[in-house]
């Protein structure tokens, strides 16, 4: 499944030599055969390296990082965080970002949940995993996906000057261990859900911090409003 897939090229580029190593092999082999037993993978095949291809290689200021997409269908479209514009209620995570985006900045995101505006402004919406079975949280992860999403961040670390890492929750944190803080900014809190909130999520004021930085260094802040 993943030879018909399109890539943005300032992400082909820097990546192409992961899409021939085994453990990509592997992860096509178990999709394929998923798809085979007509198991429902999300999101829609199309939209697997949605997050890649709307935020180019070129353009990133911030990274997001969230860990598998939504498995229920017609929410997830790609983007970490993000549902499709049709989505009501909002999930309890996403409810918990624009909240905090309200305390933060004054904006009220709260009648939607898609977040492709932030995307193409350079907020790289990234999942560690990049596709899940329909019903089923974290069902594919361990198949290859977090090492190909960990060269994703890798690559931004080595080929971009001051992005900032918005690091949500210890298993993002994680992904992140190998940041260079002393050219990037990296923001680490409690995640969103509900579980874990109340820990320093909220009032942690991540997006006003990101358009500090990002302005400290001339570069052009987010617009957060969707």
């Amino acid at each position: 499944m993943l030879q018909n897939i399109t890539l943005d090229p300032t992400w082909l580029e820097a990546l192409s030599e992961e899409f021939e190593k085994t453990y990509m092999h592997a992860l096509k082999a178990f999709l394929d055969e998923q798809a085979a037993q007509q198991k429902q993978i999300l999101p829609p095949t199309p939209h697997w390296f949605h997050a890649l291809n709307s935020t180019p290689l070129d353009q990133v200021k911030v990274v997001i990082l969230g860990q598998d997409p939504y498995p229920t269908p017609g929410h997830a479209h790609g983007l970490a965080f993000s549902v499709m514009p049709e989505v009501k209620p909002l999930p309890k995570s996403l409810q918990n970002i624009n909240r905090e985006l309200y305390e933060d900045l004054g904006i009220d995101n709260s009648h939607t949940g898609y977040l492709q505006p932030w995307a193409q402004q350079g907020v790289l919406l990234l999942n560690a995993v990049l596709t899940v079975e329909a019903g089923k949280s974290n069902a594919h992860q361990g198949k290859g996906w977090e090492r190909f999403t960990q060269k994703v961040v890798d690559v931004i670390n080595e080929h971009r000057e001051n992005v900032v890492f918005i690091l949500w929750g210890n298993y993002a944190q994680k992904k992140g261990a190998s940041i260079d803080t002393g050219r990037h900014l990296v923001i680490n809190t409690p995640h969103p859900s509900p579980l874990s909130a109340y820990r320093g999520f909220f009032g942690s004021r991540p997006f006003s911090q990101a358009n500090g930085y990002l302005k400290l260094h001339d570069i052009t802040e987010i617009d957060w409003r969707v």
